[in-house]
C-alpha cells in the first residue's frame, strides 16, 4: 500500500467540498476514491431524532460509486459553500493506522472566520491508497 501522508489525504479530502469546478470536482472524486468506493455518513443528532419520528429504523445516509460520489459532494458544495457561508477545511490532526485514516474536519463561517460545525471522518483505504470506505460522524 503506499504510502500516503494522513495530512496531505485529509487537506485534499476536505479541499475537494469546496471546489467550485464541476469537472474538477468529478476528477477529485475519481483520483480520492475507488470505483466502488462507499461514503457513510452519520446524520446530527436532531437529524436522527426527526427520521425515528418518521418511522426510519437506521437513519444512515450512504451512497456508492462516483457518481453518487460526485452527487454528494456537488450537493454539499451547492447548499454550503456556493451560497458564500462555509469553507470546509481539515484540522492538523491526521493520523494513520495500517489502512485506516482518521482526521477530523471543521465548517467554517466565511464571514465571520468562526467554527460553526466539526465532523470525525474514518478513511478505509485499498491497496493504492484510494478510498475504500468512508465513515463521517458530524460531531456538532
Amino acid at each position: 500500500m503506499p504510502k500516503t501522508d494522513p495530512q496531505v489525504l485529509a487537506d485534499r479530502y476536505a479541499a475537494l467540498w469546496n471546489e467550485p469546478d464541476a469537472e474538477l470536482r468529478r476528477t477529485g472524486v475519481a483520483e480520492l476514491w475507488r470505483a466502488d468506493g462507499v461514503h457513510v455518513l452519520q446524520p446530527p443528532q436532531e437529524m436522527r431524532r426527526s427520521a425515528v419520528e418518521l418511522g426510519f429504523a437506521d437513519p444512515v445516509l450512504e451512497v456508492r460509486g462516483h457518481r453518487e460520489l460526485e452527487a454528494r459532494v456537488r450537493t454539499a458544495y451547492e447548499d454550503f459553500v456556493a451560497p458564500g457561508g462555509l469553507l470546509f477545511r481539515a484540522r492538523a490532526d491526521a493520523e494513520r493506522l495500517h489502512d485506516v485514516v482518521k482526521f477530523h474536519w471543521e465548517a467554517v463561517d466565511t464571514a465571520t472566520g468562526e467554527v460553526g460545525g466539526v465532523g470525525l471522518e474514518f478513511l478505509v483505504l485499498d491497496e493504492d491508497g484510494r478510498i475504500r470506505s468512508d465513515f463521517q460522524f458530524i460531531e456538532n
